[in-house]
């Protein structure tokens, strides 16, 4: 467990989330299911620490672009001293309050999410999806894990309904019980563009 996470955690366990990063498994199936090598433009919401981020970083192209946005500085710090590369960017900023950064044309092929669903509220749920769902190309990906056991609270129930009915197409993965708790993967798919017809 990293040491700079969980004291993280202790005192702001209301926007950390989880006790843990995700394990280098959960992070990679993650990465893999936002098809991460074919996207140009990526987004990930609560990056932490980056092990997300690093499955990412793995699959990234030389005229791919990352955006990560993450409200802990302490994080956003380590990232940056981490992934020093042109293509990545790591800002300060919450989930929902991120438009100054883009500006008014940005918009993703995937976008992923390490944000801790089941901490928020509903008005927070549908703040965060309706503000970056918008932002996501037709038949784009939005990929994001829920912890085993936590989906079927009322609130991870909840998410999974709001989720459901944003998207064309929701599946999901196996858990992957190395993980701490045992998490799965939400693979999210935007509806494709219309075809002209002849």
């Amino acid at each position: 467990m990293s040491w700079s996470f969980f004291r993280e955690f202790i005192f702001n366990w209301k926007s950390v989330g989880a006790v843990a990063p995700s394990s280098p498994m959960l992070a990679s199936l993650i990465a893999d299911s936002a098809n991460i090598s074919a996207a140009r433009q990526i987004l990930e919401l609560g990056p932490g620490t980056g092990p997300i981020t690093n499955a990412i970083s793995k699959s990234l192209s030389s005229n791919t672009h990352y955006l990560g946005l993450e409200m802990n500085e302490s994080f956003v710090k380590q990232l940056r001293e981490k992934f020093p590369v042109m293509q990545f960017e790591a800002v300060a900023a919450q989930s929902f309050d991120f438009d100054t950064v883009l500006g008014p044309d940005g918009s993703f092929d995937a976008i992923v999410s390490g944000l801790p669903w089941t901490a928020f509220p509903e008005s927070l749920q549908i703040a965060i999806l309706d503000h970056v769902m918008a932002r996501l190309k037709p038949g784009g990906l939005f990929v994001t894990f829920a912890y085993t056991g936590f989906h079927q609270l009322p609130s991870g129930r909840h998410f999974r309904k709001l989720l459901s009915s944003r998207v064309a197409e929701l599946k999901t993965t196996h858990t992957v019980w190395g993980n701490f708790p045992p998490a799965f993967v939400y693979i999210a798919k935007m509806k494709e563009a219309a075809t002209a017809s002849h």
